[in-house]
């Protein structure tokens, strides 16, 4: 069907559904007239024509980026109507904001800037009048393309394209031209994996497993970024003019990842995080569930308490239970002639071990990457648990004898799941519960393989809602739905992207505490 008149029918599809509406002011009751699968349906119909929409003026501010250059000062197209450039243009006329005109404009820019495989693969845009024009063709690479095919075909959104685009940066090319290859097919086959991923994933999921397989096709350039991240922390202090005091602070990733943990643990019962069953944890929790302040009143009371302790001689006092920490993990080498004790030992001597530099630790909660000798370094000062995986990432050696998943267990689940399982969830470990698939009073074991971390708020979902969770052999978990319906739980992308090979080998984990 063609492009238009595919999207006419939707149009005609819509009418029917919700009847000829004369007034505006008419639709709010004649959708809310519908019936549950009628709204759902509705709002498919109407999502896929804002894509359409948005496919239009992605081109659209293109084209006007394009004509709207400072080289062409008032002459340019967006200055001749009087707009200072091309994101105020498009923010006055598509009634957005600076920050979602600017998306436009760098989705759009990108369809005429980078090379493809059809369309305009022999063209590029006449920026003087707007026209196609056969000569300066502009070099792409597959990934570009890759990208430009599933954005205009409705595969993907502008704005996962722009997080994927934003989160993967350029490859960092060199004149050696086997290096520029290699560099090339890795970024086509991550770009490959994120539009697959981008069915399911939420914008911001997609552009944190975007940064992340940066990291891992590219680990020296993750080494100079995370130093640059650490060179540019800051804290600042002023006073406006009403009197009040501000601050600003800049973040290196371990102090944002620190930051984030200290506030998880005191916020959770407000956050949904795991349900209490220590009855004095559970009064806690419902005392801060009152509390008459708010979420960031709470948050700075918090911090201020925090730098008045100092050093906290019981820091339980001020988080409860559930103290902060981070925790990194470490893909190790392995050897089946070392032992667990041999790799701690091994990998603890921070100096003796520079040389090593380049692979790539992460948090297991937020899942950030991290160059691995800070994961080395952190040893010096924590614990550390050696975890061993088969080559399908499911963790060994970890007890299958208790009724509820042990602490250890708990970590290798997080090392395997990195979050909530459920679909489109973005919640981290530490908000996680481990559920049971085979349930324990009718047999089943509490076993990893027989686990999977879900939120509090899916996990109640399951057991309310009729849900259930199936998983055959060690292939991925299956969910059901209660109307029969049933979808894969595929690990997050960069978990996958660990035991990508077809044949993958088991692997070794540094989980430092």
């Amino acid at each position: 069907m063609e492009f238009f008149t595919d999207h006419a029918s939707r149009i005609q599809t819509i009418r029917d559904l919700v009847g000829e509406v004369t007034n505006p002011n008419d639709l709010p009751s004649a959708v809310g007239g519908l019936d549950s699968a009628s709204v759902i349906t509705l709002l498919e119909l109407a999502s896929d024509l804002g894509r359409f929409v948005e496919r239009l003026q992605t081109a659209a501010a293109g084209v006007i980026s394009q004509r709207s250059t400072r080289e062409k000062a008032h002459a340019g197209l967006a200055q001749s109507r009087g707009h200072r450039n091309a994101v105020a243009l498009v923010q006055k006329t598509a009634g957005t904001s600076r920050t979602e005109a600017m998306r436009q404009i760098r989705v759009g820019e990108s369809l005429y800037r980078d090379g493809n495989d059809s369309g305009l693969s022999d063209h590029h845009v006449d920026v003087d009048s707007g026209n196609l024009a056969s000569d300066g063709l502009v070099p792409s690479d597959a990934w570009r393309a890759s990208l430009r095919r599933s954005l205009l075909s409705g595969e993907i959104t502008g704005a996962q394209h722009d997080a994927i685009t934003r989160g993967l940066g350029e490859p960092r090319y060199h004149d050696d031209d086997a290096e520029k290859a290699r560099q090339v097919e890795a970024w086509s086959l991550a770009v490959n994996e994120l539009i697959a991923e981008a069915a399911t994933a939420t914008v911001e999921d997609l552009a944190r497993s975007a940064r992340h397989l940066r990291d891992l096709v590219d680990p020296v350039g993750a080494e100079e970024r995370y130093l640059a991240r650490f060179e540019a922390r800051s804290f600042r202090m002023w006073t406006d003019r009403e009197g009040l005091t501000r601050a600003a602070m800049t973040f290196d990733d371990m102090s944002a990842a620190w930051m984030r943990s200290m506030i998880d643990a005191a916020m959770r019962p407000r956050r949904g995080g795991p349900r209490f069953v220590n009855p004095a944890e559970e009064s806690r929790a419902e005392a801060l569930l009152a509390d008459p302040r708010t979420n960031d009143q709470i948050v700075f009371d918090l911090i201020i308490d925090v730098v008045r302790a100092g050093t906290l001689s019981e820091a339980e006092t001020v988080f409860g239970a559930r103290q902060p920490g981070v925790r990194l993990v470490n893909i190790l080498p392995v050897d089946a002639n070392t032992t667990a004790a041999a790799t701690m030992s091994e990998t603890t001597d921070v100096n003796a071990r520079q040389d090593t530099r380049g692979g790539v630790a992460y948090t297991e909660d937020g899942i950030v990457a991290v160059p691995d000798w800070v994961a080395k370094q952190q040893t010096c000062v924590s614990g550390s648990v050696v975890i061993d995986t088969d080559r399908f990432g499911n963790p060994l050696q970890l007890g299958r004898t208790t009724r509820l998943f042990t602490p250890k267990q708990r970590i290798a689940l997080a090392v395997r799941d990195g979050g909530c399982r459920w679909t489109g969830c973005d919640r981290p470990a530490s908000y996680c519960e481990a559920h049971h698939i085979d349930t324990w009073a009718n047999g089943g074991k509490t076993d990893i393989d027989r686990g999977i971390m879900l939120c509090r708020f899916h996990h109640m979902q399951l057991h309310y809602g009729g849900w259930r969770i199936t998983r055959e052999g060690v292939k991925d978990f299956v969910l059901h739905d209660p109307g029969g319906g049933e979808s894969s739980l595929p690990r997050r992308l960069i978990f996958r992207r660990l035991w990508a090979e077809d044949d993958p080998p088991p692997k070794r984990f540094l989980l430092v505490a």
